[in-house]
């Protein structure tokens, strides 16, 4: 028995062939295949700590304040809305390189990294206000789930603030051209991931009693 390898079909653009759409047995990139990978293993992580956080959202044996007794539901829903426009910013950034409008791209990448950070600056002051009020990470089990989930999350929306502000910067040594688009919407399969997951976490955490 003999392998047959898959042809290599590219497109030619302007500035270069792309090489980012190889033909693979999966029928996508690598690449792509990879970060699916990455976020299905994330999946299973996010899903670990929010059982975890439902489990001992209750739990207060250690005294303290519960976390659902300090929310600010309306400081949250305001952070939650922009982190949401982000995935819009994002999309507007991957149709711009696709049509090979690189100071767009740039445009909107720069303003999805801005929302991404309005949403991490809401989270960290949140963080402080719980704490003043006596609930710090290990004020009990409850505090203890709820920093480990949503800060586990910000720690993720950081660094995809990094991968934004990387990109924008690969873009303007003119090393991201038209015919690496498929970087791009890695990055953003990414930020779309993020947001996803923070909707969910919002839901179970914040609005669920």
């Amino acid at each position: 028995m003999t392998d047959t390898a898959l042809p290599v079909e590219s497109v030619n653009y302007a500035d270069g062939p792309d090489q980012d759409h190889e033909v693979t047995n999966t029928g996508i990139s690598n690449p792509k295949l990879g970060m699916w990978v990455f976020l299905a293993s994330e999946c299973l992580l996010f899903g670990g700590l929010i059982s975890t956080f439902l489990l001992y959202k209750h739990n207060n044996a250690a005294g303290g304040p519960l976390p659902h007794d300090l929310y600010d539901i309306e400081l949250t829903s305001i952070s939650s809305f922009v982190l949401l426009m982000s995935s819009l910013t994002m999309v507007l950034a991957v149709s711009a390189i696709q049509r090979g409008d690189h100071p767009r791209l740039r445009l909107w990448l720069i303003v999805t990294a801005v929302l991404g950070s309005v949403f991490i600056s809401g989270q960290v002051y949140e963080f402080q206000v719980f704490v003043k009020e006596g609930m710090g990470f290990t004020t009990n089990a409850a505090s203890s789930a709820f920093f480990g989930l949503t800060g586990f999350h910000g720690v993720h929306v950081t660094l995809g603030i990094v991968m934004l502000l990387s990109t924008v910067v690969l873009s303007a040594l003119g090393r991201l051209p038209r015919a690496r688009a498929e970087a791009v919407e890695i990055v953003g399969l990414y930020w779309h991931f993020v947001d996803v997951v923070w909707v969910l976490i919002f839901t179970i955490v914040y609005l669920i009693p």
